[in-house]
């Protein structure tokens, strides 16, 4: 009886309830929405750091992190690629030389990052072959060819067939430079990648380097990222004259966004739960005070405090209980369809998510567990959100609420 009088009273002044739903489910929607919409976007740029960038782990020789030193190469580093690549687990191998230096064209110069690679390799870890936009991916064969990024390309004033002059010190110290023809201009994501990498054949840039055809850094990117860490800890035991790092290590800050994110979510949506709780109190409040009188009526003929307290009570619960599960359909459904087709902000945000590695285009993601505690919390909040008007209810005095105009 009880809740058939309550279910009675929410529709008693529908606009009233009809508003407060309508806030429950845009507040449930929108906080949704924004957990997927970040959940997305942090889970493509891990995707695209891992499969385009720094790869599940990399291993350096122990001193080459501290400042780049070319002469910091590892050892027997082709023997070390063959037998890490012959591992089941290990989906694609690249061994890389790097180093520092200048970059000059008959315009201009600039810094950058030299990297010599197997092209064939280099483009099974990072899949650069497929970013090329213009001219064409380096072959093996090539020799002394070089593909640079867009916004370097720009800086410079380099176009096709441009020659480009790279100067930086070897392993002995000493100032070699070396000319190289554009080959390729390619596209990324990643506005530091685009401006700041050149990628050039492994045997041109070690043959400048002096470094005996051995590589600086070997990245190796695996069939199942849950893995790494097991495999890291292997690596590390069989090859103890190696540094090796996993993409945590490699990118610590992604790393602790990634760690972090679970409890920046709950915080977030506490505070959206929050606000609309003080839409609830103050609605429920509202209807508590004008119903002052009908409420004297019914304790002075034998309502008693409990029947009471449970009727406020379940008016804020059933009309929370209406609008959640269809806010979050609508989020589910506004989530579900962004998935598939993505949400394009690069008339907006493309040169600013370039410049933090994210690409303009977001897949939301929310898995389905995010439901059930969402759920969960804004059935705690309703719970709470109930107690103040039905308290303010309680403490009417029968005789001076009858008599009440």
């Amino acid at each position: 009886m009880l809740l058939v009088i309550a279910w009675k009273n929410i529709w008693r002044n529908k606009v009233r309830s009809l508003i407060v739903m309508v806030s429950v489910m845009m507040g449930l929607w929108a906080g949704a929405f924004i957990l997927a919409y970040v959940f997305g976007m942090i889970n493509q740029r891990l995707e695209d750091a891992i499969g385009s960038e720094i790869s599940h782990l990399q291993l350096h020789h122990p001193e080459f992190d501290i400042d780049y030193d070319p002469q910091f190469y590892l050892d027997d580093s082709y023997s070390l690629i063959e037998e890490i690549g012959a591992n089941p687990m290990v989906e694609a191998v690249s061994g890389r030389v790097l180093v520092y230096g200048m970059v000059a064209s008959a315009s201009s110069s600039t810094g950058g990052k030299l990297i010599g690679v197997n092209p064939d390799k280099e483009n099974h870890v990072t899949q650069l072959g497929s970013n090329v936009v213009e001219g064409e991916y380096l072959l093996p064969t090539d020799k002394n060819k070089i593909i640079v990024g867009k916004k370097l390309a720009d800086k410079l004033k380099l176009k096709i067939r441009s020659k480009i002059v790279l100067t930086f010190q070897d392993v002995n110290g000493d100032i070699v430079a070396g000319a190289f023809r554009v080959k390729g201009i390619f596209r990324s994501y990643n506005s530091t990648i685009e401006e700041g990498n050149l990628y050039v054949n492994h045997a041109d840039l070690s043959t400048l380097l002096k470094t005996n055809g051995q590589v600086h850094e070997i990245a190796v990117l695996m069939y199942n990222g849950e893995m790494v860490k097991e495999y890291v800890s292997s690596l590390t035991q069989q090859y103890p004259g190696a540094l090796v790092e996993s993409w945590k290590e490699l990118s610590p800050e992604l790393g602790l966004m990634i760690d972090s994110l679970d409890q920046y979510m709950v915080i977030f949506f506490v505070i959206i739960l929050l606000a609309l709780s003080f839409g609830i109190v103050n609605t429920m409040l509202m209807t508590v005070l004008e119903r002052v009188k009908e409420i004297g009526m019914l304790m002075a003929i034998g309502m008693n405090k409990i029947r009471l307290f449970g009727m406020i009570f379940w008016e804020t619960i059933f009309m929370v209980l209406i609008a959640a599960p269809l806010g979050l359909l609508l989020a589910y459904v506004t989530i579900y369809w962004l998935s598939i087709y993505g949400l394009d902000l690069s008339a907006i945000y493309q040169e600013g998510y370039a410049a933090y590695g994210f690409k303009p285009i977001i897949y939301p993601k929310l898995e389905a567990i995010y439901y059930y505690r969402i759920m969960t919390l804004v059935i705690i909040t309703a719970i709470m959100a109930s107690i103040y008007p039905a308290i303010t209810a309680l403490r009417l005095d029968p005789v001076k609420a009858i008599r009440k105009i």
